[in-house]
């Protein structure tokens, strides 16, 4: 397990360059987040550990960051004063690009994976925004009506895009459709049992093998898949375990059935959720590589709904974890977590499966 440490700035957001298998950004804040300035690291992994290659200071909080899929050099900063900031890391101090439409923090920041020249941002101003780096204003603006916590494009299609907000919805939006009352949007879908109140949902994921699945969490501490294909039929799969609030999904980008997630409860964890299990799914790949029996992790508990389970966990942090990214690159299985510890852990989630 490697290490660095963000002195005097909180982790909020991690992300692996999607060009160099080496080269990691985090997105951080002063305080917490709460008041104070922000700083956006440009770390690499050497032999010698991870060093610190460039880093940019912000007048606020930065809560999120995406690497352009067009420039291996430059990067997008979410802030907390509700401005965008593209940052080329081939330059100093100063971002190349700064837009100013949003009211509010924005929390979440996302790029076209497919078409590669937009990317969308959220916030709790209640709106989703779509932009091009080459442009000065955004190109649409989506209402959501809701404080939005996360956005992002599929990666299976560049004019699909998903949000969840706190009022425990899911929404997708596709580009396609004409630009009625409904502003795009094609399925609503509550993240929340029926019987039990909405609760904010932090974070989402698309699954990148299974384009209409899609992963989220929040709050109440438990992560759903659901099938967007079939938005009335409730989650395919329940994954209770997490002790707080879950600030963080990702799926694997090397199997289909594997997840991580990150907690207010300070730790890590990786599951399956069920969908290959008997076809020897990608959980069980990563345990063979080890050499580890596959655990039970958490399939007793009676709120488990569709077959998965935890995997592991990883509980190195001694804060709340914000942020967590799998590499691309190599073996499967190496990934990213940043917390409010001040620390940036680099592991292997192989080396925690049982525990």
């Amino acid at each position: 397990m490697l290490e660095f440490r963000t002195q005097g700035f909180n982790g909020y957001a991690v992300k692996y360059s999607p060009f160099f298998d080496s080269r990691i950004a985090v997105a951080s804040a002063a305080n917490f987040g709460l008041v104070g300035n922000g700083r956006l690291y440009i770390l690499g992994l050497t032999p010698q550990g991870i060093i610190a290659e460039k880093w940019f200071d912000t007048q606020d909080s930065l809560y999120d960051l995406c690497w352009s899929e067009s420039h291996e050099n430059q990067c997008v900063a979410a802030t907390g004063d509700g401005s965008i900031k593209l940052f080329d890391i081939g330059l100093d101090k100063f971002p190349v690009q700064s837009w100013q439409e949003h009211k509010r923090e924005v929390f979440a920041v996302h790029w076209n994976l497919v078409a590669k020249d937009t990317f969308c941002s959220s916030s709790w101003d209640g709106t989703i925004k779509i932009w091009s780096p080459t442009r000065p204003s955004s190109l649409l603006t989506i209402p959501t009506h809701s404080c939005t916590y996360s956005a992002s494009f599929s990666p299976h299609s560049p004019s699909i895009l998903s949000s969840v907000s706190s009022d425990s919805h899911l929404r997708i939006f596709d580009l396609r459709t004409p630009p009625s009352a409904s502003n795009h949007l094609t399925a609503s879908i509550p993240v929340h049992a029926p019987s039990v109140p909405p609760s904010e949902a932090l974070t989402h994921d698309w699954n990148k093998y299974r384009p209409s699945i899609v992963a989220s969490a929040g709050v109440d501490r438990v992560i759903r898949t659901f099938d967007i294909r079939a938005p009335a039929q409730g989650p395919v799969a329940v994954l209770p375990g997490h002790e707080y609030a879950v600030r963080k999904v990702a799926w694997s980008p090397h199997l289909s059935d594997v997840l991580l997630s990150a907690s207010y409860d300070m730790t890590c964890r990786v599951w399956t959720d069920g969908s290959a299990v008997g076809a020897d799914g990608g959980g069980e790949q990563l345990q063979k590589g080890k050499g580890i029996q596959m655990g039970m992790g958490g399939a007793g508990d009676p709120l488990a709904f569709g077959g998965g389970r935890e995997l592991g966990r990883m509980g190195r942090h001694t804060e709340f974890v914000m942020g967590v990214d799998w590499c691309l690159f190599g073996a499967e299985g190496w990934c990213a977590s940043v917390g409010w510890d001040e620390r940036l852990l680099v592991w292997d989630v192989r080396a925690v499966m049982g525990q």
